[in-house]
């Protein structure tokens, strides 16, 4: 062992003695937070680590600028083994993996090294130039983009140019093997007149600095916004944003457990370790942001800053404990400290209040953090401990306790729509002695609405033209909650949603279809928290499914060929993945129809901004979301706009009636209905 090899030991047992000191301490702050289980369904956890982690098929929905992080991050993959290699040659100089590889394998190892070398250094250089001189919107103006990046960028291209310069020098040895040198074999007549000393020297020089800043960027990163590099792979195999499980389900909240003093989130302790681990792995690229409908409408909600605001209260809240130690006493100002929350002393109301509850922030995220999951707790603690919410919201929740709608109407009169329709209640056909195929869930919205109700009716008469067997359950039919827990009332939600499922087990019910996508989502994904399982099916996927059995006679023949522009609706695309189903409905009713889509569409689209409880709130800041979405709807030229969802029909028909503009909004089974046989010509 040379005097070089000791100095390296050294530096070396150094670095990763204050590297697993830092680990533990991220480890034993993650711990802060509640328990939760995350090691299900390994299968599906183990495929988003390939495809979401190694693959990078989220970071590549931008195509140029996600390319290129996946560029590097390969990259760092492939050299990883030639920075193993390096580690050891610092301990033994003459190691290298042609002791343990075939030949073959060694060629392809030194080939791949002196590559990806090249493939990591041109990304890095464009990245550089974005982050300095294109300067995207979504990095101006934010504190969390300051130097950091930029001399992490630099760091990364000065161990790519030193393992080159390592490269050359190796090669211009005496008796050197060539094999494989590809990049250094091509630079080296740019060091022609360099002697085999001092290329020795070179290598040697550029070997120190790379291992010594490996070490160092190490060391770098558990302080730094790049701790992503560290725990991203992690995060996203404990994910559950793409699944397992079902995505998009608010967490369930036991109300009735003994000792339990807390509901939802007021501090750091209170979230998920996993929702901390969030933190740790936000790489603040404002991929979410930058597609949040509230953000990018002018409001003050930023989903990247309340995960980067969630570890900075952790940081500072765990420092200050670790400081205490056990049992030890707080001074003034660490107690000032311990005194603070999450809540309103980092992250405000408004910004809480402001969010649609969309996922587009969820769906993006290259690395699965879950940004709505802390919104949703942070809710929970001011509905439920503080009884803190906007003066708007208080009617809507008074009257889902007391009507069991978020509107102040009479259940008795949830059925008027379908008078003269010969359409059965559920207690008609018990009474009977019957059983219906499906159950009709028509929802508050289908029920009340006057707009709504036209949705309703165009429905039912598909379903009778298909000779489906159905009933609704008329003025047994209540709110099953999703509104109040969307607000932060689990209490008054699962007060709602138990007395549904008993009226549903009550009938036995099997199958449910609605056309609200809010209904969908919770009686399907949400319910079997509570015991309620069903099959729940929205219309647009039922009416597809008629339609390919050929069971609704639709006249194609006749009527005017129509430009329609679709409209995703957020509860049934992101939330349920629901994308093809509504346009294959469309498409059906060709050569009547012509479908055209929007700038922003499918997992991309923009929200109509009533989801979260923002359907009973105004909006006071910024531009309005319902606007924006409508002006993209009505840029395609379209001769009419379709929806799936009647919150979606609601905010799209005032957007376009605020644009000055004619253009009729139309649910698809309003689309279908008009194409039935015999129906009036539109």
């Amino acid at each position: 062992m040379t005097a070089g090899n000791v100095v390296f030991a050294v530096i070396l047992a150094v670095a990763l003695a204050v590297f697993a000191r830092s680990a533990r301490r991220l480890v034993r702050w993650l711990r802060i937070g509640r328990p939760e289980g995350r090691t299900d369904h390994p299968d599906v956890r183990t495929r988003n680590f390939l495809l979401i982690g190694l693959a990078q098929t989220k970071i590549l929905r931008d195509p140029l600028g996600g390319l290129m992080h996946a560029l590097v991050f390969w990259g760092f993959c492939v050299l990883g083994l030639g920075t193993l290699e390096i580690m050891v040659q610092g301990l033994h100089t003459p190691f290298t993996w042609d002791v343990l590889l075939p030949r073959p394998l060694y060629v392809a190892y030194v080939a791949s090294q002196e590559l990806f070398a090249v493939f990591v250094l041109f990304p890095v250089a464009y990245l550089l130039w974005r982050r300095l001189v294109i300067r995207p919107a979504r990095f101006r103006g934010d504190p969390v983009h300051g130097g950091d990046a930029v001399f992490i960028l630099g760091m990364i291209a000065t161990l790519m140019v030193t393992l080159l310069l390592l490269f050359v020098g190796e090669l211009k040895q005496p008796g050197a093997d060539g094999a494989g040198r590809l990049v250094s074999g091509a630079l080296l007549p740019l060091f022609a007149g360099m002697s085999a000393e001092a290329a020795h020297s070179m290598a040697r020089v550029s070997w120190w600095i790379h291992a010594v800043l490996i070490l160092y960027f190490l060391n770098h990163l558990p302080g730094s916004k790049h701790l992503h590099v560290l725990t991203s792979l992690i995060n996203v195999w404990f994910s559950n944003t793409s699944g397992p499980g079902r995505v998009g389900a608010m967490r369930p909240m036991d109300l009735e457990a003994d000792n339990v003093e807390q509901f939802g989130a007021a501090d750091v302790e209170h979230l998920s370790w996993k929702s901390l681990l969030d933190g740790y792995s936000c790489t603040e690229c404002g991929r979410c942001t930058a597609v949040c409908p509230a953000n990018t409408t002018g409001k003050l909600l930023s989903p990247r800053m309340i995960v980067v605001k969630t570890r900075a209260r952790l940081t500072e809240k765990a420092g200050v404990l670790d400081a205490v130690g056990e049992g030890g006493t707080a001074t003034a100002e660490q107690q000032a400290v311990l005194d603070k929350k999450l809540l309103d002393d980092w992250i405000t109301e408004e910004e809480l209040w402001a969010c649609t509850s969309c996922r587009a922030c969820v769906q993006e995220c290259p690395v699965s953090i879950d940004q709505l999951d802390i919104i949703n707790e942070l809710r929970r603690d001011l509905v439920l401990m503080e009884s803190r919410f906007p003066d708007e919201l208080q009617p809507a929740l008074t009257s889902l306790e007391r009507n069991g709608s978020p509107w102040a109407f009479s259940a008795a009169d949830r059925a008027q729509w379908a008078e003269g329709m010969d359409i059965p209640t559920m207690a008609e056909m018990a009474a009977a002695g019957r059983k219906p195929d499906i159950l009709f869930w028509v929802g508050c919205m289908g029920s009340f609405d006057d707009r709504a109700k036209k949705i309703t009716v165009a429905f039912a008469r598909i379903l009778q033209a298909a000779s489906v067997k159905f009933a609704i359950l008329g003025q047994e039919e209540s709110c099953h909650g999703d509104p109040a827990r969307r607000m932060g009332n689990e209490y008054l939600y699962q007060m709602l949603a138990k007395g549904v499922i008993e009226t549903l087990d009550g009938y036995q019910v099997k199958t449910i279809v609605t056309f609200c996508p809010h209904c969908f989502h919770q009686m399907g994904k949400e319910f079997p928290d509570l015991g309620g399982h069903y099959e729940v099916i929205h219309h647009t996927e039922y009416i597809e499914r008629l339609l390919a059995e050929g069971r609704v006679p639709l006249d194609t023949e006749h009527g005017q060929r129509l430009k329609v522009a679709y409209h995703d609706s957020c509860y049934l695309g992101r939330y349920n993945d629901v994308y093809d189903a509504p346009r294959a409905t469309l498409r059906k009713a060709l050569p009547v129809v012509e479908l055209v889509e929007p700038a922003r569409t499918k997992s991309r689209g923009l929200c109509c901004g009533a989801g979260g409880g923002r359907m009973w709130m105004e909006e006071t800041v910024g531009k309005r979301v319902n606007v924006e979405r409508s002006e993209e709807l009505l840029a395609t030229g379209a001769d009419q706009i379709a929806v799936a969802c009647p919150f979606c029909m609601t905010m799209i028909t005032d957007g376009v009636t605020g644009a000055g503009k004619e253009v009729p909004v139309v649910d698809i089974a309003e689309v279908v209905a008009g194409r039935l046989a015999g129906a009036p010509v539109a």
